[in-house]
């Protein structure tokens, strides 16, 4: 017996995976798939909103410094991640419309719509209003693509693995009334191993619900900052249009 609980001291996480049942097995497999997932989009999704947010910061900068709409146009263009640069476009783009379609502005000889336009009724600025509702849905959607998955392993892991902890508790048991002995060297074994379906399912799950909160809340943020700078730019769209 003492030989048998020193090997099993000395034996590692491999040695446990490979004594374990097939049904364990498959546990595993499905278990690091969903962490390798998440891992993939951790770390794509921090790239991205971090992006967005520099992004966002500097074209704010200069969205703020008064610079003609034709200039503030190429600026934007300049930071195709940024959320608030998107939102910009998709007005300008609207206001370029109205203005094409005899709002009772004209054309300068480049193509960009002139600064004062005059004429224009609400439904221009109600037009101008949905473009920018259009850019933000979009916008969000974009950011909050695939998180949602790390929400889904987060709740889902952790019982995938206690799936396999039972399944495997359950072969253990058959195994003992198999040999018809109930002593700590033959019990602790198939016990262990399948207690690393659950530890597997855990080490899923936190990381991904860790990083869902935390992107949940900095998309929170730039949608706020999405909603301020749509209310800014109808007030300055106002004095442009009117």
């Amino acid at each position: 017996m003492q030989g048998a609980a020193l090997t099993l001291s000395k034996s590692g996480i491999v040695a446990l995976v490979a004594h374990a049942g097939w049904v364990v097995k498959a546990v595993l497999v499905v278990l690091l798939f969903f962490s390798a997932a998440c891992w993939a989009i951790i770390l794509y999704k921090y790239r991205m909103i971090r992006r967005a947010r520099v992004q966002s910061t500097k074209f704010l900068k200069v969205f703020w410094m008064d610079h003609p709409l034709s200039t503030l146009i190429r600026t934007a263009k300049q930071y195709p991640d940024s959320p608030l640069s998107r939102l910009f476009e998709a007005a300008y783009l609207e206001m370029n419309k109205i203005n094409s379609r005899g709002a009772g502005g004209r054309n300068n000889p480049g193509g960009d719509v002139v600064e004062v336009v005059g004429g224009v009724d609400a439904l221009g600025i109600e037009r101008i209003r949905r473009a920018l509702n259009r850019a933000a849905v979009s916008e969000i959607t974009r950011l909050e693509r695939s998180i949602t998955f790390l929400a889904t392993t987060g709740s889902t892991a952790p019982f995938i693995g206690l799936f396999g902890t039972v399944w495997g508790i359950m072969d253990a048991f058959r195994g003992i009334g198999a040999r018809g002995s109930a002593s700590l060297a033959v019990v602790a074994p198939g016990i262990s191993e399948a207690l690393v379906a659950t530890a597997a399912g855990l080490a899923a799950a936190i990381p991904a619900v860790v990083a869902y909160n935390h992107f949940v809340r900095k998309i929170r943020v730039l949608s706020n900052e999405m909603e301020n700078f749509s209310s800014e730019f109808l007030s300055i769209a106002e004095q442009y249009l009117e």
